[in-house]
C-alpha cells in the first residue's frame, strides 16, 4: 500500500487484516479447546479456519488428532492424507494413517501407508516396528487363506491361531480369526467345535453373515433343522 496508495486496494486490505486477526483469534480458540478436551467444539472452530486456509497441513493434524479423540478414525484418515501431500517427507502422517488402519482391521491397507513412511526414512524407528508386526500378521492372514483355497482346513486353523498370538491386543484381528477357523471347522464336518466357536463370534458381532451361513452348515451336520 505504501508503494502504490489506492482507495479500493486499502478497503480490500483492511477487510483481509480483519480476517486474519479473526483467523487467529479462531486459532488460540481451537488450541485452547484441544488442550481442554473438548475436541468436539475444537474441530468445530477448526472447520472455520479450514474453510479459509484449506492447504495449512499442520491445522488438518490438529483436526485428525481430535477426530481420533472422538471416535471418527475415517475423517482422521481423510484429514492425514491431505497433510501427508501438503508437507513434504511428512513420515509422522503416514504413521498415523497406518496405525489408524491396523486398528480397524485393514492389515492390508495398513502395510501399504507404513510402506510410505519408510520410502521416506528407512530408519523411522515407529514405522519399521509397525511395518515388521503388520507385515508379520498380513503373510499369516494371506497364508492362512491360500490353506482354505486348498481346502487344507487343519493348516488354515493352525496360522490361524497363530494370528490370534500375533496380536492379541486388536479385537479385531480375534474376532476374524475365529470367524475363519468357524469356517474351517464347518468345511471339515467337525461341527460341534464349529457351532461353539460361531456362536462366540455371533455374540460380538450379531449381523455377521459369515458366522451365521457357517453356523447353519454345522447344524445340518448335525440334523439339527430348526436352529
Amino acid at each position: 500500500l505504501k508503494s502504490n496508495p489506492s482507495n479500493t486496494e486499502e478497503k480490500e486490505a483492511q477487510t483481509q487484516l480483519t480476517k486474519s486477526d479473526e483467523l487467529q483469534r479462531l486459532h488460540s480458540q481451537a488450541l485452547s479447546a484441544y488442550q481442554q478436551e473438548d475436541y468436539e467444539a475444537a474441530i468445530s472452530l477448526l472447520d472455520e479456519i479450514l474453510a479459509v486456509c484449506v492447504w495449512d497441513a499442520e491445522l488438518r493434524e490438529l483436526r485428525a488428532e481430535c477426530y481420533i479423540k472422538e471416535g471418527e478414525p475415517s475423517k482422521a484418515i481423510s484429514d492425514l492424507k491431505a497433510a501427508a501431500k501438503l508437507k513434504n517427507d511428512n513420515t509422522e502422517a503416514f504413521y498415523k494413517i497406518s496405525r489408524i488402519y491396523y486398528q480397524l482391521g485393514d492389515h492390508e491397507l495398513s502395510l501399504s501407508e507404513v510402506r510410505e513412511c519408510l520410502k521416506l526414512d528407512q530408519d523411522h524407528k515407529q514405522c519399521f516396528s509397525l511395518y515388521k508386526q503388520v507385515k508379520k500378521l498380513n503373510k499369516q492372514i494371506e497364508s492362512a487363506e491360500e490353506f482354505i483355497r486348498e481346502g487344507r482346513y487343519e493348516d488354515a486353523i493352525s496360522k490361524y491361531e497363530s494370528v490370534m498370538k500375533t496380536e492379541p491386543e486388536v479385537p479385531i484381528y480375534s474376532t476374524r480369526a475365529k470367524e475363519r477357523i468357524c469356517h474351517c471347522l464347518s468345511k471339515n464336518q467337525q461341527a460341534t467345535e464349529a457351532i461353539k466357536l460361531c456362536s462366540e463370534v455371533l455374540q460380538l458381532e450379531p449381523t455377521n453373515v459369515n458366522a451365521l451361513k457357517d453356523r447353519a452348515e454345522a447344524y445340518l451336520l448335525e440334523d439339527m433343522y430348526e436352529e
